[in-house]
């Protein structure tokens, strides 16, 4: 934003009133005549600025950047009356400062406030001053300033300080003043250089994690994401969109993260977003893909540069991770699986030498953390490995080990941070970045030097628009000539250029804050020995071994920087996703069981609800008291291997033998072969009921007296029945004789008729009439004899036992 002139804009300062009270008494003589005249300001107050913002000046664009002899120097903005009266005979003109004899200049002149006549300067030529209408409080107008290059004076190649000031009136102080400037810079290079810089500017390729561990169940494993926010930044517009358009025109060194690649590959087929506790349908296959053609069509025969996978932070895991066993062990992968990552999406060999540290700040243990995976150059940033030379030295030099730091400008690497939407901020920023890099070419004009810029990791659409305006300057190549990474690194090192790795007490504090906790790291191997143990069991252990382990590298990803929260939340949803896969193979509850007689069988069931099978498990039964129930024999442990298809369940019969009575409690465990638990253990109890010999001896004695006992029943029924009928017999034979008597004469009985006799197997116990009754059969209102015996038991039933009813065989 422009600084306002030196001017209140409402009642002048005491200093001032003092200064014209003064003025006044030493010319009073002179002005007796013309005491109802207008006063005439001072040559210095005419010059002299408001002590505060009045008028805020703001340039829109400034073409061109660096011009050459023939160009006319267009200047667009926008003024805005801040102050609390109107501005009258207001104009606009241009002041040519000073030529800039170091960066550090430059440096000075942006952070300078308020005008100062003897540093900003004249006017350059009032004929080509804008004039504008009264400019009440807070109004803004328009304003256009072209001035031909051969007016400005620009006598010697160099930096020069360039205003654009409005000068005008208010009630208060009614005389010529300058109301506000604001001030930017202008190279000055009109031929080509001697010995040009060689300019590396990497283009970084960069996002957070979208891709979730998740896959769906069928054989492309369609990925799940957790949220679509990635299409946004692909789309038309976006910040990938115009980095990716943008970098295509621009000479450049391409940094990639694989994590994008792949995630940006994974949209262009059929995808899942998380939507609360279900996912649906992804739809931005086309984005994806015009994206991935574009990269494709921009990277093509030019050097690509591949982080290890997802841009791990190498700080905190040299700061907080190393003390977690195995949080190193994910850099090599990563590694490994970027380069081909990188090659079988755009079809380029890229370099996987280098690694970044965040914002360029090293120590010690992030050197070696950083080539712990085979890279062997290291970009840093000079911010960190500091210099006291008076010129910008190459960036690459040795630091030991074979290891090469390349150090980038921390200057012209943070030119372009900040708030960039604003047209303003933009314009200065890219004057100021153009002013750098030829000030550093000028530094040591018969030398040439190699300089590299590492621009933050993930740039708004605004900063890119901003980085790329810039490098359209220079790509005219009057002072600089632009040569890829990799050529920088090889750049012979500045003798005089320090190799010394800062102490790990001079790391930033604010990095250091935001670095992932030991926490997070405890957490990634809590997950890496859940994904070692659970791989082992699987006949298809790629479907997960490969997406989880994508997963934990995203987990450690320099983007989490600033996001705790989300960081956490990431993790947590990692582990409990492959804690929920691991349990879908598990040990079915069984209740209590008993166990009648010497031995038995005991059931086990495994279940496995996944998609594939599992394979190297081992099921362990323990008995927790041998001397009650043995398995196998003689063992207190019995195993048995363990293979089940995807969807299906295994029952697996161990054999008990029982040697006492009592309950028995029994674990019942999975393994995997080395060893290892698998899953929870299932607990239950098996009563033994134990059967002796001599109980069986006197079970098997009591079965028999009741068989002997049913035998006697039968018999004494059966001859009963049997005298029943012989007596019945002989009564109605007695009977039938008196009657005939008493009717008439008496009628002896046949001789050859026979008579019943005690035991006699009758027709009547078969149900046949006998001839000697007529078909008569005995009633029960008949006198019985005397000698008749009592029947001891009732009839028997020949239905089933009623519940409960203990029936005796």
């Amino acid at each position: 934003m422009a600084e306002a002139a030196d001017f209140q804009g409402t009642r002048p300062s005491p200093a001032r009133w003092l200064r014209r009270t003064a003025s006044l008494l030493v010319g009073m003589p002179l002005l007796a005549g013309l005491v109802y005249g207008p006063v005439a300001p001072s040559a210095e107050a005419v010059e002299k600025a408001a002590d505060a913002r009045t008028v805020d000046v703001s340039l829109d664009t400034l073409a061109p950047s660096a011009p050459v002899e023939g160009d006319t120097l267009t200047i667009t903005g926008t003024v805005t009356n801040q102050g609390k009266e109107t501005v009258s005979d207001a104009h606009v003109d241009l002041r040519l400062g000073s030529r800039l004899s170091s960066r550090g200049a430059i440096d000075e002149v942006s952070r300078r406030s308020g005008f100062t006549p003897a540093t900003d300067g004249a006017p350059v030529d009032t004929t080509y001053s804008v004039k504008l209408p009264k400019l009440a409080a807070g109004l803004s107008t328009d304003f256009t300033v072209a001035v031909p290059v051969d007016k400005l004076g620009l006598d010697e190649e160099g930096v020069y300080q360039l205003g654009v000031a409005l000068s005008g009136r208010t009630p208060s102080d009614p005389y010529d003043q300058v109301l506000g400037i604001e001030r930017t810079f202008l190279p000055w290079q009109p031929e080509a250089a001697e010995k040009r810089t060689q300019f590396t500017y990497l283009w970084p390729l960069i996002s957070s994690p979208h891709l979730s561990a998740e896959t769906g169940s069928d054989d492309q494993q369609t990925p799940v994401f957790e949220d679509d926010a990635l299409a946004a930044e692909l789309a038309p517009g976006g910040r990938l969109e115009r980095m990716v358009s943008l970098g295509s025109e621009l000479p450049v060194t391409w940094v990639i993260d694989p994590d994008l690649l792949a995630t940006v590959d994974a949209m262009t087929r059929n995808y899942r977003v998380k939507d609360g506790d279900t996912d649906v349908p992804g739809r931005n296959q086309a984005v994806a893909k015009r994206w991935l053609d574009a990269l494709d069509k921009a990277v093509h025969g030019r050097k690509v540069i591949a982080l290890p996978y997802a841009d791990p932070d190498l700080a905190s895991l040299a700061h907080r991770g190393k003390d977690v066993p195995g949080s190193l062990s994910h850099l090599q992968p990563a590694t490994e699986v970027a380069e081909t990552t990188v090659e079988t999406i755009l079809h380029v060999k890229p370099s996987v030498d280098f690694a970044w540290p965040v914002e360029g700040a090293v120590d010690p243990s992030i050197v070696d953390v950083a080539t712990s995976a085979g890279a062997d150059k290291v970009i840093a940033r000079s911010d960190s490995m500091r210099d006291e030379l008076r010129y910008s030295p190459n960036a690459a030099r040795p630091i030991g080990g074979g290891t090469t730091a390349v150090v980038a400008d921390a200057g012209l690497s943070t030119a372009f941070h900040g708030d960039l939407t604003g047209a303003n901020r933009s314009t200065l920023a890219v004057q100021q970045f153009l002013a750098h890099t030829l000030a550093v070419t000028q530094q040591q004009p018969g030398k040439q030097r190699s300089v590299v810029v590492a621009p933050q990791r993930m740039p708004t659409p605004a900063q890119a628009e901003s980085m790329a305006s810039a490098l359209r300057t220079l790509n005219a190549q009057r002072w600089t000539q632009p040569v890829d990474l990799v050529a920088a690194a090889a750049a012979k090192p500045d003798p005089d250029a320090t190799t010394r790795v800062p102490g790990a007490a001079e790391y930033p504090k604010k990095l250091r804050r935001q670095e992932l906790s030991v926490q997070a790291f405890q957490d990634m191997q809590a997950t890496q020995d859940a994904l070692d143990n659970f791989k082992v069991v699987l006949t298809a252990a790629y479907r997960v071994v490969t997406p989880f382990g994508n997963a934990i590298n995203r987990e450690m990803s320099t983007s989490w920087r600033g996001r705790p929260e989300e960081a956490t939340a990431y993790r947590v949803s990692v582990l409990e996703h492959l804690k929920g896969l691991t349990t879908a193979v598990q040990l079915i509850d069984k209740s209590d069981l008993t166990l009648s007689g010497r031995s038995a069988t005991i059931p086990v069931t495994v279940q496995n609800t996944l998609v594939q099978g599992v394979d190297h498990l081992v099921l362990r039964l323990t008995s927790t008291k041998p001397t009650r129930l043995k398995l196998n024999g003689d063992d207190v442990i019995a195993q048995h291997p363990i293979r089940i298809d995807g969807g299906h369940r295994q029952t697996v019969k161990f054999t008990a033998s029982a040697n006492a009575n009592g309950p028995v409690p029994m674990t019942a465990q999975l393994y995997t072969e080395d060893g290892r638990p698998y899953g929870k253990p299932m607990h239950f109890t098996v009563k033994v009921s134990e059967i002796t010999p001599t109980v069986m001896l006197v079970i098997a004695g009591g079965v028999l007296l009741l068989v002997l006992a049913g035998i006697r029943m039968y018999s004494q029924r059966k001859r009963a029945a049997a005298r029943e009928a012989a007596t019945e017999n002989a009564a109605e034979n007695g009977t039938a004789a008196t009657s005939e008597s008493v009717g008439g004469a008496l009628a002896p009985p046949p001789a050859e008729e026979p008579t019943a006799e005690a035991g006699d197997d009758g027709a009547e116990e078969n149900g046949t009439p006998s001839p000697a009754t007529g078909g008569g059969t005995g009633r029960s209102d008949e006198p019985q004899q005397p000698s008749d015996p009592t029947p001891d038991t009732g009839a028997q039933s020949g239905g089933p036992s009623a519940p409960g009813e203990k029936v005796d065989r």
